[in-house]
């Protein structure tokens, strides 16, 4: 009796067991997300994004999500905020496409769902300069984004195509814009290739003109762009989606009412509205949200950055871009 006993205890507890493991083993309803942490630069690029900071659009349009604080982190550049994203600290980011490219080839989890904008950057020389053609640019300092960055990998891959190295031609010297902006005004680099508005600020303080435009290096080429993390993407979708309408709201009221978007920016960043305003009327940059016309040019990017080393793996369309919600959003 005793022995049976023994026997049935043990059963009991083996198929507790198994039902308790078959318990913990069951996926978990996602956590809500309570905060949502969304990096940005501070160019005009990124205005779409600081619009709807500024108007509460960001807040009241996730509140219905449970999202009860959005968090803004600002960066020099797109290098540190994709540091950031890998490290888990961004939910969401306004970044240029290359350091998307660079981050995702070393492991981060994230799509770009949409567009911000494309072109926007100039090559600013000091005023004793010539500029005929790239050639003039031998033998000169040229600060501009780290590598990795839509700057440093448009300059690198416009020299090379103009018969120059950009290893041994000249010195390329990586700087975020306030520091590039600086040493041009000290005289401790020849020129600078920045997003505006840092150009329009160069030339209206004295310290250079804009020779080339990046349209002219690759024209309609993609810049900026807006990434979601691929756990917001798995398991937050309708989230996802209401972040890419409040994106496509923020760009359509940017475009129709430049001078208070140049309002926004200065306020934000406590710059001149007139010089910025004076920026986006010169700029040959364009904000958009569709992020289907810049798939090709993106995974060129992709490419570029492979043939110059600076990322092991060659990626595809589907590796860089979820253009769902945008279909999804602009089908409503």
């Amino acid at each position: 009796m005793k022995k049976i006993t023994a026997i049935s205890l043990i059963s009991i507890m083996l198929i507790a067991a198994v039902f308790l493991s078959g318990c913990t083993s069951a996926p978990e309803e996602d956590a809500a997300i309570t905060e949502i942490n969304i990096g940005y630069q501070p160019s005009t690029h990124q205005i779409s994004y600081m619009t709807a900071m500024e108007k509460g659009w960001w807040a009241e349009d996730l509140a219905p999500f449970g999202v009860e604080e959005v968090n803004e982190f600002e960066f020099p550049t797109g290098a540190p905020e994709m540091q950031a994203m890998l490290s888990g600290d961004l939910d969401v980011a306004y970044v240029g496409a290359a350091p998307v490219i660079s981050a995702l080839a070393t492991g981060l989890d994230a799509k770009i769902v949409a567009a911000v904008n494309t072109q926007g950057s100039d090559l600013v020389l000091r005023n004793d300069l010539p500029y005929e053609s790239p050639e003039d640019l031998r033998g000169l300092t040229i600060a501009t984004f780290p590598p990795g960055t839509i700057q440093d990998t448009l300059l690198r891959n416009w020299l090379i195509e103009n018969g120059l190295d950009p290893e041994e031609d000249l010195d390329i010297k990586a700087m975020g814009p306030g520091d590039a902006k600086a040493a041009i005004a000290a005289g401790q680099v020849d020129g600078v290739f920045l997003p505006h508005p840092s150009p329009t600020f160069i030339e209206a303080e004295g310290n250079g003109r804009s020779v080339v435009a990046s349209g002219e290096i690759m024209p309609d080429h993609p810049c900026c762009v807006l990434v979601v993390s691929g756990d917001l993407i798995r398991n937050h979708p309708e989230m996802v989606e209401q972040i890419v309408k409040t994106h496509i709201k923020a760009v359509e009221y940017d475009s129709a009412n430049l001078e208070e978007s140049a309002e926004t920016y200065g306020t934000k960043l406590t710059a001149d509205p007139e010089v910025v305003f004076e920026s986006l009327e010169e700029w040959d940059g364009v904000w958009t949200a569709d992020p289907r016309p810049i798939v090709d040019s993106t995974v060129e990017y992709a490419n570029i950055q492979y043939e110059l080393g600076f990322i092991n793996e060659q990626l595809t369309a589907e590796d860089i871009f979820d253009v769902s919600f945008y279909e999804a959003v602009s089908e409503e």
